[in-house]
């Protein structure tokens, strides 16, 4: 089955801008983009209201779409672009369209002057069930955002893009998560900016602040460790820079701080079949909350 990028649309301000990412991601993939608008139904006595009934909710579920594709297939030419309109819970919805897509992409609220993310219920849902990758975009996301500043100083989609971030466990490293940040990251002809983030073990924990020398060599070890997980990736993607950092502390903070440079941050969720539902993680979460670049969330075993 051939492979798209979908994108989650609902007319707001956050999903148009996600839209914009999704289209030029597509541009970098080759894959076409599909334009997803999920409608929820409304109660039956507030679908019988003048401005709610069934023409009105028609002519919205068309038009959003719609009008979304025609102005994307003028801006990216390029691009292949479809509409789909679907009827459910948005999150259970798209989650389920992704399964057949190579990405899915959602907008998200920026925070304002903090510069995070605002994900709302749906969101959060499509990210905790999606069975492929989810990309998080903030509603007021350009294609200069992805990009160095030109020797002006002035923003520029034209610059080289700004490096590829990506949160990793060494205690449990996995390929699908690092694969598709270096294949990012050679689809920008960007460097690679892995992020690690370690404690020293409980029983080491008290002896660690007055013992500089244990310290030391806990931290060169970790940092032996992440260059050792990323050895065989440096091989297979050779044309990828590669800036390894082993730091200590909380891995979300530096992951955070890492995305403040970056054209996009990659972290994981561990799939996990659990009777109480799924769940994203306390790191993943933290990043999604508060990353200055769009998020993507590799679902893995």
């Amino acid at each position: 089955m051939l492979r798209t990028i979908i994108v989650g649309l609902d007319g707001s301000r956050e999903s148009r801008a996600a839209a914009e990412w999704a289209a030029r991601e597509a541009e970098l993939r080759g894959l076409p983009l599909k334009i997803v608008h999920v409608w929820e139904p409304v109660p039956e006595p507030m679908a019988q209201a003048p401005l709610l009934g069934t023409e009105t909710q028609q002519h919205w579920t068309e038009r959003i779409p719609r009008e979304a594709a025609e102005g994307i297939g003028l801006r990216h030419p390029g691009v292949e672009v479809i509409s789909e309109q679907l009827s459910g819970h948005p999150g259970d919805v798209l989650a389920a369209a992704a399964k057949s897509a190579e990405l899915l992409v959602l907008g998200s609220r920026g925070l304002g002057g903090i510069g995070g993310f605002m994900v709302g219920s749906a969101g959060l849902s499509a990210v905790a069930h999606a069975d492929r990758p989810v990309v998080l975009v903030r509603a007021l996301e350009t294609a200069a955002d992805e990009h160095e500043m030109d020797p002006a100083g002035i923003p520029s989609a034209a610059t080289p893009f700004r490096p590829v971030a990506l949160g990793l466990d060494i205690e449990h490293p996995d390929d699908t998560l690092i694969e598709f940040a270096f294949d990012a990251a050679e689809r920008r002809a960007t460097s690679l900016r892995v992020v690690h983030g370690w404690n020293p073990p409980p029983y080491y924990a008290y002896g660690t602040p007055a013992n500089p020398a244990l310290h030391e060599a806990l931290a060169l070890a970790d940092a032996e460790a992440l260059a050792e997980v990323l050895q065989p990736w440096r091989t297979k993607y050779p044309d990828v820079e590669v800036v390894e950092e082993s730091r200590y502390g909380s891995a979300a903070v530096h992951v955070v701080d890492a995305s403040r440079g970056a054209s996009l941050v990659v972290v994981g969720r561990r799939i996990r079949r659990s009777p109480f539902g799924a769940h994203i993680g306390h790191v993943t979460h933290a990043v999604l909350h508060h990353s200055a670049a769009p998020v993507a969330v590799v679902p893995h075993s």
